[in-house]
């Protein structure tokens, strides 16, 4: 049996490397994991090192290179610990490796994936101060040369998609220009885009975290300008999709959930077959939206591009309560999905009801939709709150009705009606009166001419969550009208559904809310006929959910397994520094223009606006799903279902070398970071004056872009206090100032640095006369002196601020164009969990901590696990090179006086 020669080693910065390289260097296997996607750390940030202000990159990348060829060394990136057993000489680790979504055995680092990749997110590489795309690497010479895709989770407004269309991707995609593929995408979850882009109520837009910035972005308006752009640009022929299957479903209604249910399974590659006992197909879609929202044309070449596809319709044709569902079994259909909606409209159920002129919603709705003209006169009423209301009171006003007036039971608040369009309706005219509910109509020989009505007050709330309206005694009135519409609500026509389909007691069909399996073997319902009246968003999703169901049960699968699983919400991004920016406002038809015909009021965005009002989304969600990396990855390593993988490591010891972190100062509010862009913090500055940073080496500051002349470093932000940060002192901050200031010096040597210090820490080799140079050389200038407050002149739009030099007393005034705070340095994010882990000690800071007694340096509480570097305490690049080998030496000793046999 061989010995367990094989160590781990817990970090890929600066002293993980060193580890792993003395080790594999005398011959022992070594697994370098790095939960980020590449090995390098903070050394991999840096411009220059102190005090030689040697290029830092020309020492470093040839040490990550030789890890990478080392035979020895395996490279775990983007991979935590989970877990680690056993003793010393004998450990089992376990390890994840985390979803990359690349595969990188075929990763070639082509960078082909990021070019078309149109999300952009903070480089954090680069401190956040330019973006990334979503697929990336962390930087040019990253190793292993492997791109990762960031996923953050599900963005909200795709969670409170009824039908899950992708909308953070299709918005994305209309930023980039790419206006066929967000097109492309949106048709993958549904079939109706252009029907959604103008009559969904969009929930999506109210899960929208851009509304807590300013307002949502204009998702339906966006998926409506990406399909106004096909109409006009004109669609490409069209193939039917293959037929894979010989079993035939039939449809029973071709509404938005029955089309959409024909539609996925044409796509599955069944035979779909929908029958409509009107003379057109599209249900509500065209019998009862008014065209002036919907047009017939734009719904018309939809649905023909389903027929298209291979969607078979049949108009005219019943399937009746009678041996319909034997007709459609003998004529060889395998299953049934019911999507016959809810097609009557309610009845008041009071006097004067059956009088002539006086209408059910739908039906005068489906007549105007027909083409029939003139059907109301005079002075309209409208009962009801909801949208067929809204739909009919406007559709009364291009119809020839004098005036229009809505009665509704309830306050202006509850009603359910889209606010959108109340609005437009009492632009156009509608008059309406809350709290009134009509008693009876008043007839005179034989028609209506008059409501009587009782106004109302708001009692307790109801099921529904509205205050429930309670009439007030005493308080009837009468209305004259010369016709009334009741939109009071809509049911099913019970008529419609097949005998021995069990019903409930509001005369929907009881089917599963899963699967939507009806009592029936084989027959499946979903929309309006089991919900009750919804919205075409529902619809389509039912018809989605009842295609699924369809396929496993005539492919005899489970019809429950994996169905509504779980999913990972994405976490509430950050609204730090995102200027407000208004949302793109529909261009509409006058009041005037609108109600002297049924062209459609809403006119649809520019190209211009579309993309402006893309640029708004915040991307929660990380990467889009858009798709285009795949179409353009040759040797197909991209895999967006790949899954997280779980390995046991059996090795001897194990090395931590974690690194560490740098202090967030905006916790700090008087020195004004992420409130003036011209506040930054050390490691920002760093990355600005390299040239492999977001400006290509040029010291530019953020606000303008222009360079700037005075810069005024403040040392200790978050540490050596009591009051904010840390206690300790962080060890290498006076040096990374003294070289920054430097740096800046050499970018521009006529700039005025100032360096404000509590005192200077100069204990390593050369660091005293480095900063002697500094002073001398350069013309560095040092105060002693810990300012605060720092303010925007809004006259000179200098940062200033008031601070006492403590060497004099003097109170005086600094003015500068940039500040940089030389923030303090913290342990590693995620050290407490890791030790957690390891089952190993840290302190109340987050460093790991050595064993009391202890027992030889580098040791941790736990025998046989080691560390080195910043994660015990703060030091330099020299210390902990030198503690990396000293761990090094630790860990081996260790594997050959316990490892045992493998």
């Amino acid at each position: 049996m061989a010995k367990l020669d094989s160590v781990v080693v817990v970090g890929g910065g600066i002293a993980g490397i060193q580890s792993s390289l003395d080790l594999a260097d005398r011959g022992y296997s070594v697994y370098l994991v790095e939960k980020s996607p590449s090995i390098g750390g903070k050394m991999a940030l840096l411009d220059k090192t102190f005090p030689t202000m040697d290029c830092a990159v020309c020492i470093f990348a040839p040490k990550m290179i030789e890890v990478l060829r080392h035979p020895n060394i395996k490279i775990l990136s983007y991979s935590e610990i989970e877990d680690v057993s056993g003793v010393a000489g004998d450990f089992t680790v376990k390890v994840l490796r985390k979803k990359r979504y690349v595969d990188e055995e075929k990763c070639t680092g082509c960078n082909d994936c990021a070019e078309v990749c149109p999300v952009n997110l903070p480089d954090e590489y680069n401190e956040g101060i330019n973006n990334r795309t979503a697929i990336y690497r962390p930087f040019p010479q990253a190793i292993p040369n492997v791109f990762t895709i960031d996923k953050r989770g599900l963005p909200p407004c795709r969670a409170g998609c009824p039908a899950g269309v992708n909308v953070q991707g299709y918005v994305a995609l209309i930023k980039d220009g790419k206006y066929e593929e967000a097109l492309e995408l949106v048709r993958e979850a549904i079939p109706f885009p252009t029907v959604c882009g103008k009559v969904c109520f969009h929930p999506c837009e109210s899960e929208c975290e851009r509304g807590k910035v300013d307002e949502p972005v204009a998702i339906k308006s966006l998926k409506r300008f990406v399909a106004d752009y096909e109409i006009e640009s004109g669609q490409s022929p069209l193939e039917p999709y293959p037929k894979k299957y010989d079993e035939k479903v039939a449809i029973v209604g071709s509404g938005p959930a029955g089309l959409t249910a024909a539609y996925e399974l044409v796509k599955r590659g069944y035979h779909a077959t929908v029958f409509e006992s009107m003379p057109e197909p599209g249900g509500m879609l065209r019998y009862a939206i008014p065209g002036y929202r919907l047009p017939k044309n734009d719904l018309a070449l939809e649905i023909q591009r389903m027929k298209d596809l291979g969607v078979e319709i049949v108009t005219n044709r019943t399937i009746g309560k009678d041996r319909g569902l034997a007709q459609l079994y003998e004529a060889g259909y395998k299953a049934v999905f019911l999507a016959i909606g809810a097609q009557n409209s309610r009845s008041l159920m009071i006097e004067g009801e059956e009088l002539g002129n006086v209408y059910p919603a739908l039906e005068y709705l489906r007549d105007l939709n027909m083409g029939e003209e003139g059907l109301v006169k005079g002075k309209v009423a409208v009962i009801g709150g909801g949208n067929v209301a809204i739909d009919a009171a406007r559709s009364s006003l291009r119809d020839g009705a004098e005036e229009v007036h809505l009665l509704y039971r309830r306050s202006r608040r509850e009603m359910p009606a889209y606010e959108e369009d109340v609005i437009r309706a009492e632009e156009e005219g509608v008059q309406s009166h809350f709290l009134v509910n009509p008693t009876r109509f008043l007839g005179e020989g034989g028609n209506v001419v008059g409501v009587e009505c009782i106004r109302m007050e708001l009692g307790p709330p109801d099921e529904s969550g509205r205050r429930r309206p309670v009439p007030i005694e005493g308080s009837e009135f009468t209305m004259e009208f010369d016709t009334v519409i009741l939109a009071i609500g809509q049911t099913p026509d019970v008529k419609s559904i097949p005998e021995n389909v069990e019903t409930t007691k509001w005369d929907t069909i009881n089917a599963d809310q899963m699967t939507l399996e009806t009592s029936l073997p084989s027959v499946f319902a979903g929309g309006d006929i089991v919900d009750g009246p919804s919205t075409v968003i529902d619809a389509i999703a039912a018809g989605k959910r009842g295609a699924e169901s369809i396929h496993r049960y005539l492919r005899e699968e489970d019809l429950r397994d994996g169905r509504d699983p779980p999913v990972q919400l994405s976490q509430e991004v950050s609204k730090e520094g995102i200027e407000p920016m208004l949302r793109a406002v529909m261009p509409v038809l006058t009041a005037d223009q609108r109600t002297g015909g049924y062209d459609e009021v809403d006119l649809g965005f520019t190209e211009e606006m579309a993309k402006k009002e893309a640029e708004r989304c915040l991307s929660c969600g990380g990467c889009s799903e858009c798709m285009e990396c795949v179409k353009v990855c040759d040797p197909n390593a991209i895999d967006h279902e790949q899954i997280e993988e779980h390995i046991e490591l059996k090795v001897g010891a194990i090395i931590v070398a974690t690194g560490l972190s740098v202090y967030d100062p905006s916790e700090i509010k008087e020195l004004g970071y992420r409130r003036y862009e011209d506040v930054i913090t050390a490691m920002e500055l760093e990355r600005i004056v390299t040239v492999t940073g977001p400006t290509g080496g040029d010291l530019l500051r953020p606000s303008d872009n222009e360079h700037p002349h005075r810069i005024a470093f403040i040392q200790c932000v978050g540490s050596r206090s009591l009051v904010e940060g840390q206690p300790y002192c962080s060890a290498v901050c006076c040096m990374h100032a003294t070289k920054e200031a430097v740096l800046v010096k050499e970018h521009d040597p006529d700039a005025e640095v100032t360096i404000f210090y509590t005192d200077i820490r100069a204990y390593g080799k050369g660091f005293r006369e480095f900063v002697n140079r500094a002073r001398e050389e350069y013309g560095i200038e040092y105060v002693r002196a810990k300012p605060s407050d720092i303010r925007r002149d809004p006259g000179t739009g200098d940062l200033r601020f008031w601070y006492e030099e403590t060497l004099t007393g003097e109170m005086k005034e600094g003015r500068f164009d940039m500040v940089v705070l030389s923030t303090s340095l913290t342990p590693s994010e995620g050290n407490t969990e890791l030790a957690k882990s390891l089952g190993i000690d840290v302190d109340e800071y987050g460093f790991f901590v050595k064993p009391k007694p202890l027992r030889a340096p580098f040791d941790t509480t736990r025998e046989g696990v080691f560390m080195c570097g910043y994660c015990q305490g703060p030091k330099d690049i020299p210390d902990s090179i030198a503690e990396a080998s000293g761990a090094a030496a630790r860990a081996a000793e260790i594997v050959e006086t316990y490892g045992g046999d493998e």
